[in-house]
């Protein structure tokens, strides 16, 4: 292959890899001597701004991890169109080439590396990065038995933003989590979920869910159940197909709480062949389209602590009253003993689903209080057993009752810096739906001017912000307004977006009402706002000439000149020698600074 080389001491000697995204290339670093792998973005994505972005994110998300389990990022840059990634050299294979090669693994085998897989993910849901692409592929296994996980390429940190095509989604279809084939938000869940996918394919040789196309696949990850890894490979201990199924469970809420407890029922089987607990029930899936909200973001899932609310127990106390008389009316008939078909008390008060249980002859369980943007407030979302199964009398229903929408005030970030606007914005629940920059005269460059919807503002929690940014002061280069009309040259100037001052003057050159100069100069630039002071002609001053007859010579000409007139003497025969006889223009008319005044002075006759 041709010689490459990146950032002067990366040379390339082979390539060992290609993804979506980006082809990877063995190379060696020259300037410390070690073996690297070098990823690049592939050329047809170096001109798509979202692509640049998503490939330094995943330089910036996996440089700020530290763990053994995580493969190292040493270097990143990019020279002209072509960037790259310098990361650590992991030799080995993948759990996909391994599997491929060796068939289903051994339990215990398997879930140590899963437990690897875990105290990786871990380490990186504690920087708040969620990986979003865990697959085979990307975990690769050393000669001594330990777990990399690589590639943090479509990485998200958590107070950052999605890295989302609209109307599609980033990932891999075998292995994507429901949300995230959904387009929801995803959580550290997400990345177990998709862990869960690659044990499954550890114990029985191939993932839960296959099919003709991504999309085909990606909607049975929402929509169906997986068949229990046990039915397809009798050997899979009931243990660990119990953390399997936790793992794949659809919603998040129902898999583990973190990646530590996943990992420590892990190890827990590896040791002694057992888990804390066993998966919580599947139940059915039915089909979840995203549900977008105006902006086009798609409405996340509520993970929040419950708003208080009015207390459960009056009508608790009031449905176990009606429990002990339907309890008496069932022992009355004899209906204890033999099944009935649990009812459907899905989108019913929980007044009337417990009358409905406890009249069908069953019991009413555990309730609990979820927040839903779907169901109404009191009304109940799920029930378990589902409707429609046969259970024994006297069985107990679990209810799931809404919430309602849960709401949140949108948080002051004014004044912040946007990366801190960010932050706040997430930590309260929010998600940013863009963000817009405006020139402020009171606020600094990079800093948060407001919100949309504004600060204190009541709005679904999950909801939608546009983040309003400072771009400073917005400068412009003034424009020449020299020579032009007064009109003219303040209708320009506000235009411009700047402040006129007006100073009238007058002047003999410019014709009355036309600009004679400004201040600023045209041409400079000037922050917008700023006033510019434009100078207007009045045209020649006109004053009134004095009357300077009787004077002498001496005080007639000194008037005359201390008021801007030019004076020419002569001379007339009259007994007033010495005085000003005569003048012309005469005194009280009107004449302009400059004009010449001629004056006659008396002399004796000869």
């Amino acid at each position: 292959m041709d010689e490459m080389v990146f950032g002067r001491r990366y040379r390339v000697t082979e390539k060992i890899g290609a993804g979506g995204m980006a082809d990877v290339y063995k190379a060696v670093d020259e300037t410390l001597g070690r073996t690297v792998a070098v990823k690049v973005l592939n050329p047809r994505y170096a001109q798509a701004a979202d692509f640049i972005d998503r490939f330094r994110r995943e330089a910036q998300a996996a440089a700020n991890l530290s763990h053994p389990g995580i493969g190292n990022v040493y270097d990143s840059g990019s020279e002209g169109d072509t960037y790259y990634i310098v990361m650590e050299y992991v030799s080995g294979i993948d759990l996909k080439a391994l599997v491929k090669r060796d068939g289903p693994l051994d339990p215990v085998k398997a879930a140590n590396y899963a437990e690897q897989v875990c105290a990786a993910l871990a380490a990186a849901h504690g920087y708040d990065v969620i990986h979003r692409d865990i697959k085979p592929q990307n975990i690769l296994l050393q000669p001594d038995g330990r777990v990399r996980v690589m590639d943090f390429g479509i990485a998200r940190v958590t107070d950052g933003d999605d890295l989302t095509h609209t109307g599609s989604v980033l990932g891999t279809a075998q292995y994507v989590s429901p949300e995230q084939a959904q387009g929801r938000p995803l959580t550290p869940g997400s990345d177990l979920y998709s862990l869960g996918c690659v044990l499954y394919e550890m114990l029985t040789g191939r993932p839960p869910f296959d099919g003709d196309s991504p999309v085909a696949i990606a909607l049975k990850q929402v929509n169906e159940r997986p068949v229990p890894p046990g039915q397809i490979d009798p050997r899979v201990p009931r243990p660990l197909e119990a953390i399997v199924m936790r793992a794949l469970e659809k919603d998040p809420s129902r898999r583990y709480t973190s990646a530590d407890e996943m990992r420590r029922e892990l190890k827990l089987f590896a040791e002694s062949g057992a888990v804390a607990a066993e998966a919580a029930p599947m139940g059915d899936t039915s089909v979840m389209p995203v549900v977008k909200r105006s902006g086009g973001a798609p409405r996340p899932a509520p993970h929040a602590p419950p708003r208080r609310r009015r207390p459960l127990w009056p009508l608790l106390v009031s449905i176990s009253v009606v429990v002990a008389v339907g309890l008496a009316v069932a022992w009355a008939l004899g209906l204890f003993g033999g099944s009935v078909e649990v009812p459907d008390v899905r989108g019913m008060t929980l007044e009337e689903a417990s009358n409905t249980i406890i009249g069908t002859g069953l019991l009413v369980g555990d309730v609990t209080e979820v927040y839903s943007s779907d169901v109404p407030e009191g009304k109940v979302i799920e029930q378990s057993p589902a409707a429609a199964e046969r259970v024994e009398m006297n069985w107990p229903v679990t209810l799931v009752i809404s919430r309602g929408e849960e709401s949140v005030l949108v948080p002051d970030v004014t004044g912040m810096s946007e990366s801190e606007a960010f932050s706040t914005l997430r930590k309260a629940g929010l998600y940013i739906d863009g963000v817009r920059r405006e020139y402020s005269r009171t606020i600094a460059k990079g800093l948060a001017i407001t919100t949309e919807p504004t600060a204190g503002i009541s709005v679904a929690k999950g909801g939608n912000i546009i983040l309003v940014v400072s771009d400073g002061i917005e400068t412009k280069a003034l424009p020449s307004v020299v020579g032009k009309s007064q009109k003219d040259a303040k209708a320009e100037l506000e235009a411009a977006g700047f402040k006129v001052k007006q100073v009238d003057e007058y002047s003999d050159k410019v014709k009355k009402g036309f600009v004679i100069s400004q201040d600023p100069d045209g041409g400079l630039i000037s922050q917008t706002g700023s006033t510019v002071t434009i100078h207007v002609s009045k045209g020649p001053e006109s004053v009134e000439i004095p009357d300077v007859t009787t004077l002498s010579e001496a005080e007639a000409t000194a008037k005359l000149e201390a008021l801007g007139f030019a004076v020419l003497v002569n001379q007339i025969p009259s007994a007033d020698v010495g005085k000003v006889v005569t003048q012309d223009p005469a005194g009280g008319s009107i004449g302009k600074l400059g004009d010449t005044i001629t004056i006659w002075v008396g002399v004796a006759s000869p």
